[in-house]
């Protein structure tokens, strides 16, 4: 049997590859780390809101942040207005629940871009949340 050799520079350029694959690997579970984290304190955050917030703030709110949102041309949420005003009418922590895991899993099933999106649409709530309450 006869050895394959491998073309001239190929073990440096796979190693290369694959300290990018594994920079990459460690960047991605770094990322599901840090949002799993801040969907956490998101949770947290909605829950005493809306239990300590009346239905008009509340309102006002989810309001705001839509605006700010469009202002800023996040589009990939096309569901958003309706599944907030959903959350408003039933005007519980189930609510607001269900309305987080919707458009949650709709983030989880879109590509990088989303990701982007997806920043950007909590940047904005923070943004909102500091507008109406000057955290």
């Amino acid at each position: 049997m006869s050895e394959t050799k491998s073309p001239a520079g190929w073990d440096s350029l796979w190693k290369e590859y694959t300290n990018s694959l594994e920079k990459w690997r460690e960047v991605f579970e770094s990322f599901q780390k840090i949002t799993n984290e801040m969907q956490t304190k998101y949770n947290e955050v909605m829950e005493k809101a809306s239990s300590e917030s009346s239905k008009d703030t509340m309102q006002e709110f989810g309001q705001n942040w839509q605006k700010a949102m469009n202002e800023a041309g996040i589009t990939v949420f096309k569901q958003f207005g309706e599944n907030w005003q959903k959350a408003i009418n039933d005007y519980s922590v189930n609510a607001f629940k269900q309305f987080s895991e919707s458009w949650q899993k709709s983030m989880s099933e879109s590509g990088l871009e989303s990701m982007k999106e997806y920043g950007e649409m909590m940047n904005k709530f923070a943004d909102t949340w500091k507008k109406m309450w000057q955290t």
